[in-house]
């Protein structure tokens, strides 16, 4: 995916992600502070869900926020992942933002794309053979932004388990 971010950069402007720091965004959860952390981690260990298989099949343009981003058909087992995760969450008194709820898991290829690309060159962007993925495991990351760009520091990570 870091060579369609590329592609797509040169095609539309902006700035690609990185290898490095491509991910599928669960959720959003917003600003969580140091007294809410023991409870969001705490939330996290008890999700169970199984792990499951994911494949890329849509690209889309938000233009609210200029980035170009990949999404997958709905899968029961990442549905069912953010429904647990937002169920743990809301058990400890800190449920996903009403945004959350509704909230496109999605991989962020480009930002700063100003101006809105035609979505049909967006969709000859899209190659048949992207890779599946299989998730074993989340992560609660913290962003930060930047001048630079963003950053990411992972602060746990929960296995999947049958």
């Amino acid at each position: 995916l870091d060579g369609l971010a590329v592609a797509a950069a040169r095609q539309f402007g902006g700035r690609p992600t990185q290898r490095a720091t491509l991910h599928l965004k669960l959720a959003f959860l917003g600003d969580v502070g140091s007294s809410q952390l023991p409870d969001v981690l705490a939330a996290g260990e008890r999700v169970a869900a199984a792990p499951f298989t994911l494949h890329v099949d849509r690209l889309g343009f938000w233009p609210h926020n200029h980035l170009l981003w990949a999404g997958c058909a709905p899968v029961t087992g990442l549905d069912l992942l953010v429904a647990r995760l937002d169920a743990a969450l809301s058990a400890t008194g800190h449920p996903l933002p009403a945004r959350g709820r509704n909230f496109r898991p999605h991989l962020t290829l480009v930002r700063k794309i100003y101006g809105t690309p035609p979505q049909a060159e967006i969709d000859r962007l899209l190659a048949d053979d992207l890779p599946e993925w299989r998730c074993a495991r989340f992560r609660l990351v913290e962003s930060r932004l930047s001048a630079s760009g963003p950053g990411y520091s992972t602060l746990a990570e929960f296995a999947l388990a049958a």
